[in-house]
């Protein structure tokens, strides 16, 4: 009845069972390689087009040239017609096309704008944004190259003509994402969401096993000790179990990536503590109201595609309707991965993310107490003695 009786009883339940320590550790360490790697290369490159040139000038070819020299996209075939090359995108043999319209240089030589028709497949958003960025970038700096052409013809100097060809220069510069790539996009924020998600399955199975222990007329270990007390370490059990895990995405796994780390040791230990905490407590709710242990799979596995998408990195929070955000909020992860976020990729102060902080904390003292009484309202349930 001991403390110290409760933390071995608590790690010998853990340790020897395979379900939880493959979905703790081999969950972990599988998603931490498996998940980055369709994003290892940041970016699509080479993207496969057709071109139709209905001109056959020689500026129409020079404009080929360049498409094809830019690192978005890459000519791979030539078509007669613009039926037959949407046939070739339709069939997948390309991922794009690019109409150059009849009379093209005469156009362009005349003063006149001629329009370049250009598209991708829009099925594969990442795709059609790489091609559409390539040929605009080719079609702006063509453009650019006329008009300072034509200025140079009306007298103007050559240095001059390439300043002042527009009246306004873009100078693009990312602030959080240096590299542009995926991996500093997407990857810190769903290493959160695994960290989450397996820890909730694996509090989860411990407790619907143990549901099932009761049901199969068993009394367990967990049965003689105080429901708090239970809570309180099993709670501590499992953020010592994933302390190490955490350590090992944020440390290993991002200098593996290359994932930028702005945030101090401490900023994220506090919070990390609520954040493991409030998931735990979460867990141990879900152990107890699910009469099976292995539906605690089922359930998370299913809330983690809206989560991924309501929590509001990868769709804008202001297009998710209200209903949806609020709920979003309840879950841990929601917090978790904008303050992360915020602290880690884009430097903000430990103060800037004190509401987010507190409302890990809200979640954990409110999720443990309802798993406490939880747990008590079942050991009455099977008329089991309640200690005190």
């Amino acid at each position: 009845m001991s403390w110290r009786s409760l933390f071995k009883f608590e790690f010998k339940a853990i340790f020897s069972n395979p379900s939880i320590l493959f979905t703790v550790f081999g969950g972990v360490l599988i998603y931490s390689f498996l998940y980055p790697l369709p994003y290892i290369h940041q970016l699509p490159r080479q993207q496969q087009i057709v071109v139709v040139n209905l001109d056959q000038s020689e500026l129409g070819r020079k404009l080929e040239r360049m498409v094809d020299a830019t690192p978005q996209v890459m000519i791979t075939a030539r078509a007669e017609s613009i039926d037959a090359a949407k046939a070739m995108v339709n069939q997948g043999k390309v991922q794009g096309v690019l109409v150059i319209p009849k009379d093209f240089q005469r156009d362009v030589l005349l003063g006149k704008s001629p329009t370049l028709a250009y598209g991708g497949d829009a099925a594969y958003f990442l795709v059609y944004g790489t091609i559409a960025e390539g040929l605009a970038t080719v079609a702006g700096t063509l453009g650019a190259e006329v008009k300072v052409a034509r200025m140079v013809m009306t007298g103007s100097d050559m240095a001059l003509a390439a300043e002042r060809y527009t009246a306004v220069k873009l100078n693009a510069q990312p602030v959080f994402n240096p590299t542009m790539g995926y991996v500093n996009y997407v990857v810190p924020a769903v290493f959160v969401l695994i960290l989450h998600q397996t820890l909730l399955i694996a509090v989860g199975l411990l407790g619907g096993g143990q549901n099932e222990y009761l049901r199969a007329g068993k009394i367990g270990y967990w049965v003689h000790y105080p429901a708090r007390r239970v809570v309180l370490v099993r709670g501590i059990v499992f953020s010592l179990i994933y302390l190490p895990l955490v350590m090992y995405y944020f440390g290993f796994s991002f200098s593996y990536y290359h994932i930028s780390r702005l945030a101090s040791i401490t900023d994220l230990a506090l919070l990390t503590l609520p954040f493991l905490l409030a998931v735990i407590f979460l867990g141990m709710i879900l152990g107890q109201l699910i009469p099976r242990r292995e539906l605690a799979t089922v359930v998370v596995l299913l809330s983690s595609l809206p989560l991924v998408f309501s929590t509001g990195f990868i769709w804008p929070v202001e297009m998710i309707p209200a209903p949806i955000s609020l709920l979003a909020q309840l879950a841990p992860s929601t917090p978790a991965i904008n303050a992360f976020l915020r602290i880690n990729q884009m430097g903000a102060d430990f103060n800037q993310v004190l509401p987010l902080w507190g409302q890990l904390w809200g979640q954990a003292v409110v999720y443990g107490v309802i798993a406490a009484r939880l747990m008590l309202k079942v050991k009455r349930e099977n008329k089991l003695p309640v200690a005190r």
